[in-house]
């Protein structure tokens, strides 16, 4: 596959500059969105272009999920020298203990009745957050009524994150941007490259410098300055850029 010849200067300029930070969303980006989110394993040819990547020297490679890091990893399957952020950031060097899973779990008790009263519609707890998520849901109008009374049932305080058929709701308010910025900071890095496919990977993109590189993945709206079609489009990126690294 051909990269438009704009993103694939950048990524030639990109690749010139150490530390990098090389860091990706999953679902949506290494592996296609599924109804159900235990089946979403990576594409082929993903874990081997990660590996490439990782064992660059001065290059580190990050996972920035929404899911949390236990998940991802098991889902994922993947492995490595690579660094984990799960829950949108909340979880950078451990889970959510205390209060914050008190709270996570007191949004979980208020909007379990009124999801399980959705045909199609599904509550998952996550460790810093709780989403309500109604893709498989045929009534479309139900739908989009669910999320918006999902919205109107919890604390205002907390931080709503919508994405695609899914509202989540966090009990803190670190979001991918945040987690970048910190990565950024902790590596020293002189470049960042982020790819992301959803609503909360805009966080992420605008937490990038100008030389830096952001990819949408798919179509809507964007803050990226560079897009590919599609997870097969991301992995001809990754590819190309291992190809420039190595």
């Amino acid at each position: 596959m051909t990269l438009p010849t704009e993103l694939d200067e950048a990524l030639a300029a990109l690749a010139g500059r150490r530390p990098l930070l090389l860091a990706s969303d999953y679902d949506g980006v290494l592996a296609r969105l599924r109804d159900d989110p235990s089946t979403a394993v990576p594409e082929p040819g993903v874990a081997e272009v990660l590996e490439r990547l990782s064992a660059v020297a001065g290059v580190t490679v990050a996972l920035v999920s929404g899911r949390g890091v236990a998940d991802l990893r098991t889902t994922s399957g993947l492995s490595g020298p690579f660094r984990w952020v799960g829950s949108h950031g909340a979880e950078f060097d451990g889970p959510l203990r205390g209060e914050l899973a008190d709270r996570r779990d007191r949004v979980a008790a208020v909007l379990e009745p009124v999801v399980a009263g959705t045909p199609g519609a599904r509550l998952e707890v996550k460790p810093a957050s709780v989403a309500v998520h109604v893709r498989q849901v045929t009534d479309r109008a139900r739908a989009g009524a669910l999320l918006e009374e999902a919205r109107a049932l919890v604390n205002s305080s907390l931080t709503m994150k919508p994405g695609k058929d899914v509202l989540e709701v966090a009990v803190t308010d670190a979001d991918k941007g945040s987690a970048l910025r910190r990565l950024g900071a902790e590596l020293g890095v002189a470049g960042t490259l982020y790819l992301g496919d959803d609503v909360t990977d805009e966080d992420g993109f605008r937490a990038l410098g100008a030389d830096d590189v952001s990819v949408k993945i798919g179509e809507g709206p964007t803050a990226a300055r560079y897009r590919v079609a599609d997870p097969a489009g991301a992995l001809a990126l990754l590819e190309r850029l291992a190809d420039l690294l190595t």
